[in-house]
């Protein structure tokens, strides 16, 4: 998969920028910013996705990485609505 993503860097970019902004949405942002702040930190994430991007095509696993992150973020989310759903009950 890392060959395929350093054949296509456009789709690479995309992938990082959206896991990237996914991570920094459920973790970091804790109130809404006014827009010319949030248009700031969406600049710097495009800008550390550009960093991340070039390790992606120097052969690192970035894109594989992120996507492991998110998926044990997706598994504590079902985690906790489980443990809601039978304090319910």
């Amino acid at each position: 998969m890392t060959e395929w993503l350093g054949t296509h860097p456009w789709i690479a970019y995309i992938l990082i920028f959206v896991l990237i902004t996914y991570v920094y949405n459920k973790v970091f942002r804790t109130r809404r910013l006014p827009v010319l702040k949030a248009a700031i930190i969406y600049l710097m994430l495009g800008l550390g996705s550009l960093m991340l991007l070039f390790f992606q095509l120097a052969g690192l696993p970035i894109v594989l990485s992120m996507s492991v992150a998110v998926a044990l973020m997706f598994m504590v989310k079902i985690r906790y609505f489980f443990q809601d759903r039978a304090a319910k009950k």
